[in-house]
């Protein structure tokens, strides 16, 4: 495949429909925080390119787990399997979920008639398309989702009277925020969860994951794949910082005419409403906006979940159903069980999101299990790669400890109650008669601040007066790095305990590692020699 599709397919993988109204939702309700993590993407990328990917492109494998069992055993691959699908299922009804927001706030479906009809089409889109398909849908829908932001954002903008304005009334909402340097790990967003703690979640997705790992290895060479990686970094942060500009643009438009301060009236009830709402009140006088606004969002669900589904079908059939029966089958009789993996998938998915209702802001919960879940997986694959004497005992001792206690804290900051902060904004800039749509002028708020607004202080957890456990209060962006080093540190102690040194292949460890470079070690029969006692038996 070409560099460009590539690039754009990593970008629309993860950068979904979660991101252009989760984004929007964070920085209309929170500030610009959140664009910190940005600097985090800077170091992430090479980390990526360099440090992981030489090793899985010299492997060309379906799978990535199959790496772990090549350096430990068959159990750590099918463990790390179980656990891949068991996340981007979940992370899968999550995607789903956000579009349906937007279709039911848009066009008065129910919000479940939305899903229905969303899974629907995602799933028999995902069943029927392979993954060159994938890839250059992903580049026509990601040029979907930018179109969808810069519609909002040049509108939105036009509305208040320029940019300036929009940044004025911001700044005096007390939305413009970029340092905070406050060091404590359980404050949700500061520059050092953010850029720090970001660069695990990062490297966790793109250097690991097998949705991300599969694009990778479809370029021609190794240096091509690099490129790629370094084409998605200012791709993934356009459409972050763009998306977090449509929030403060949103913000600016309807801070004092707060949409779920009036629930009763709007029926907008979550702030992931936000920005579809606005759509509704200010793009529907220029025709084609509105249903512009919902084929980005829908795109963005669209490659995020065809990207799941694909990844999820190559790992079942690779590491469960063909070592034990797909190999004696025909190649036909495999595509059609690999289609049919693909349906069930998404099916599953559309089950699912019952579960997600409940979860809260779609950001927040899409971060907090890929951060879960990402940061055990990226110590596992750390300690096959960076450590000679790490064994298969000490690594799945390490990686369920991690995963248990990551588990341990991301459960129980879900099931904690949360209330939506109402700093700054409020219902005094309503017309008078109580309309909405009909009585929504465009230039409402050209002409400076709101007069008589109210500012309200920042409510709190229902917790907050109770003793919680300070580790549970950890800010969901330190997951990642929290199970990652927990992962190191176990599974390392535990190798040196349990089992004794073996040889280990040099080209399944990372070129930081071995002073040589892995391109240097021709793909060979090595790879396909049987596994023993957690090693790979091998001749240099």
């Amino acid at each position: 495949m070409p560099v460009v599709p590539v690039a754009f397919s990593l970008m629309a993988s993860f950068m979904s429909a979660i991101t252009i109204l989760g984004l929007a939702a964070e920085n209309y309700m929170n500030g610009t925080q959140f664009v910190i993590i940005n600097i985090a993407y800077i170091f992430g990328t090479p980390i990526a390119a360099f440090v992981f990917l030489p090793v899985f492109y010299q492997m060309q494998a379906t799978s990535a787990f199959e790496y772990l069992e090549k350096r430990f055993n068959k159990e750590t691959r099918l463990l790390a399997s179980s656990i891949f699908i068991f996340q981007m299922v979940l992370y899968m009804s999550i995607v789903l979920y956000a579009p349906a927001l937007t279709l039911s706030a848009v066009t008065g479906l129910s919000k479940w008639t939305s899903i229905l009809s969303i899974g629907v089409v995602c799933t028999f889109y995902c069943t029927i398309g392979g993954m060159k398909a994938v890839l250059w849908t992903d580049l026509f829908q990601g040029l979907m989702m930018y179109s969808a932001v810069f519609a909002v954002i040049a509108k939105g903008t036009i509305d208040v009277g320029g940019f300036s304005e929009v940044w004025r009334l911001a700044d005096e909402g007390q939305r413009i925020q970029f340092f905070n340097f406050d060091p404590d790990p359980t404050v949700q967003h500061t520059v050092w969860t953010l850029a720090v703690g970001g660069i695990f979640t990062y490297v966790s997705i793109y250097a690991v994951n097998q949705a991300q790992v599969q694009r990778l290895l479809t370029v021609k060479s190794l240096k091509e794949s690099q490129i790629a990686l370094f084409l998605n970094w200012p791709l993934t942060s356009l459409l972050s910082i763009t998306a977090s500009l449509a929030g403060i643009v949103v913000y600016a438009n309807l801070a004092k005419c707060d949409p779920i301060l009036r629930s009763e009236e709007t029926n907008i009830e979550k702030a992931d409403q936000i920005l579809p709402y606005f759509v509704m009140i200010s793009l529907t006088m220029l025709p084609g906006l509105p249903g512009l606004f919902v084929a980005g969002v829908f795109s963005a669900s669209l490659s995020s979940v065809s990207s799941a589904i694909n990844s999820l079908a190559a790992v079942t059939v690779e590491d469960f159903l063909h070592p034990v029966w797909f190999h004696r089958m025909s190649e036909k009789r495999v595509t059609i069980f690999t289609k049919l993996i693909a349906f069930s998938y998404g099916i599953l998915c559309i089950l699912l999101t019952l579960v997600v209702d409940r979860l809260g802001g779609v950001l927040q919960a899409a971060l907090s299990l890929i951060n879960v879940v990402g940061g055990p997986m990226l110590g596992l694959f750390s300690l096959g790669m960076f450590f000679k004497r790490t064994n298969s005992k000490g690594s799945i001792i390490g990686f369920l400890i991690s995963l248990c206690l990551c588990f341990w804290i991301g459960i129980a900051a879900a099931m904690r109650s949360h209330k939506l902060p109402i700093n700054h904004r409020s219902v005094d800039g309503c017309p008078v008669n109580g309309s909405v749509i009909t009585e929504f002028s465009t230039h409402n708020y050209a002409n400076g601040s709101f007069t008589n607004s109210t500012h309200f202080t920042l409510e709190t957890d229902d917790d907050d007066n109770g003793y919680v456990f300070p580790l549970l209060r950890l800010s969901y962006m330190w997951y990642a790095g929290f199970g990652y080093i927990t992962c190191i540190v176990v599974g390392f102690c535990s190798s040196l305990i349990w089992g004794e040194r073996s040889y280990v292949n040099p080209i399944l460890l990372s070129p930081i590692v071995h002073f040589k470079s892995s391109r240097k070690y021709p793909i060979s029969e090595e790879f396909k020699l049987p596994v023993t006692n957690g090693s790979c038996i091998a001749n240099e």
